[in-house]
């Protein structure tokens, strides 16, 4: 028997976690939206899909403190980030995965994923949120139903 590797999102409350379908956590107060959620507004589901607003690459390794990942300067891997506006909602920054900058185009359906960002000393996995494209983008058009 395998022992199951404790995970933890990277900030508490910024995503549901565990849960078959993840979500991101808003904030909600007077009638506007902020993610990450403020202290004090009522708690808010964000949509899981939205479409790619504009996108960028990130080539250096960022400043630490605040970035705490696990890689140095010489192993450091660029990756892609992106605002994703997810519809009547906001936009969200993050980062891209499971695509390169050859694949990506404003307007392009993008959907939620929960991945692993690090593994602190005492063994726990770290999570994060990112987005990728969507497998099928007529799913995405049609809300995943049958038409």
């Amino acid at each position: 028997m395998t022992q199951q590797l404790q995970q933890v999102p990277v900030a508490e409350g910024l995503f549901t976690w565990p849960a078959e379908e993840p979500a991101l956590i808003a904030s909600e107060s007077d009638g506007r939206l902020s993610f990450p959620p403020r202290p004090g507004g009522q708690q808010y589901l964000l949509k899981r899909r939205g479409t790619l607003w504009s996108f960028t690459t990130q080539d250096f390794r960022p400043p630490a403190p605040p970035y705490d990942g696990n890689d140095t300067a010489e192993t450091f891997q660029p990756y892609v980030l992106g605002y994703v506006e997810l519809e009547d909602e906001l936009l969200v920054e993050g980062r891209l995965v499971d695509c390169s900058v050859g694949d990506l185009s404003i307007g392009q359906p993008m959907e939620l994923r929960i991945l692993p960002y690090t593994v602190r000393p005492d063994g726990v996995e770290v999570l994060t949120f990112a987005f990728a494209p969507v497998a099928d983008s007529s799913e995405a058009k049609t809300g995943g139903t049958d038409q």
